[in-house]
């Protein structure tokens, strides 16, 4: 179990708990003294909630380490990452409704464009559009391979994710993306001498993958990363006795959600005001809702401060939809921290609101942003802390001890 003293503790109760995570919601200023994304952002809603809750700063995996989505939402899901390791493979495939069986391996895959001398230009294929990413991934469907089976599927704009199947098959290979531009893709490199065989069959199929893609125009390359098999984890509902729903417009997402044992929510449309629609409709059936706002990273690593601002505004002008609600518990934070005057994933901890009318202490913050998070009552805390607050805040502890 991720906490093995919470599960004696659980109690029944009507209560319901909303984690908001705005993907890589922790920002940096792109001038000495001025604000960050969210300080910058203008958040009456979340502000207001500030004031009425509670403040802190979260640490996704431990101080200095710079996290992946998929380590860092276990951390915020109660599995400590350094124990619990997953590669994105898993997360990408079962996010798209891939079956990864024990002995499966997967990989996340990216489209990239590739100049004349075989080097990345640029590694997501100018980001190109679902609608033409499609048709490409369509191409990689007929690559065939003496004694295993391998299933494609596309997951959003220029990703995809690959299954591989037979006997004897190890996920211990490096990524073939070496995430920098000006070089070429990187072969798939066992870690171990039991991946050899599985690293040469990958990069049969790599092979195979380039003389399909090398025609088109933007997405004549690619790179896969994340290679994983089932990792077995835990459910949510043996771990914090909650019957718990994932709301995302990402399919990653939606795999981290899936393999701890959440009902993923199916709903049209991608903006703030659609996936609180799907949190209404599904408010009577759940009582733990985990809602994912994919843009604000996307923009973090575009480079795009007033972006990243303007997509946490659109989600503050949405909040009134959740909070009619009437949640007993309301964390917003995010996954990790996404500066984009760093363009990546960093290190930084990440801004922690926890709202809970009738239980929360509150602090003297009136705003939420990363220097009144650093002040704020809750200090700094491990993600991992993050459902035992809830849970206590829902009142779904009993004390421990006599």
């Amino acid at each position: 179990m991720p906490f093995d003293h919470i599960p004696p503790l659980l109690r029944t109760s009507s209560s319901k708990i909303v984690l908001l995570v705005l993907d890589g919601l922790g920002g940096l200023p792109i001038e000495t003294g001025g604000p960050t994304e969210l300080e910058a952002a203008k958040t009456p809603i979340m502000d207001r909630l500030a004031s009425e809750g509670a403040l802190g700063q979260a640490t996704p995996i431990r101080p200095g380490i710079t996290p992946g989505s998929g380590p860092a939402h276990l951390a915020l899901f109660g599995y400590d990452p350094l124990e619990y390791e997953i590669g994105r493979g898993v997360l990408e495939s079962v996010g798209v409704g891939l079956h990864v069986g024990s002995g499966d391996v997967a990989a996340r895959g990216n489209f990239c464009t590739l100049d004349g001398a075989g080097n990345i230009s640029d590694r997501r294929a100018g980001r190109i559009p679902t609608e033409e990413a499609i048709p490409v991934v369509e191409q990689l469907k007929s690559i065939s391979l003496p004694g295993v089976s391998t299933e494609v599927r596309h997951v959003k704009e220029y990703r995809f994710a690959v299954v591989m199947r037979g006997e004897n098959l190890n996920p211990d290979i490096d990524d073939t993306d070496p995430q920098r531009t000006g070089v070429p893709p990187l072969p798939a490199t066992p870690r171990s001498p039991s991946a050899e065989y599985t690293a040469d069959l990958f990069n049969q199929w790599i092979a195979k993958a380039r003389q399909k893609l090398v025609d088109n125009q933007n997405a004549n390359g690619m790179t896969l990363r994340g290679f994983a098999t089932d990792p077995n984890l835990p459910t949510f509902q043996d771990s914090y006795g909650l019957n718990a729903a994932a709301i995302s417009v990402y399919p990653m997402y939606k795999g981290v959600a899936s393999l701890v044992g959440m009902q993923v929510i199916d709903f049209a449309g991608e903006a703030p005001e659609d996936e609180f629609a799907a949190l209404a409709g599904a408010w009577q059936e759940h009582d733990f809702f985990f809602i994912h706002i994919k843009k604000t990273d996307s923009k973090g690593e575009d480079g795009d401060f007033e972006g990243k601002a303007h997509i946490i505004e659109g989600v503050d002008q949405a909040l009134p939809n959740l909070l009619d609600l009437n949640p007993d518990v309301l964390i917003i934070t995010g996954d990790h921290s996404t500066p984009a005057s760093m363009r990546t994933h960093s290190w930084h901890p990440v801004p922690f609101l926890l709202w809970a009318p009738g239980s929360v202490r509150p602090d003297n913050q009136s705003s939420f942003g990363e220097r009144s998070c650093a002040r704020g009552g809750l200090g700094n805390i491990s993600s991992l802390d993050t459902l035992p607050l809830a849970l206590a805040h829902a009142g779904r502890l009993e004390k421990f001890g006599a």
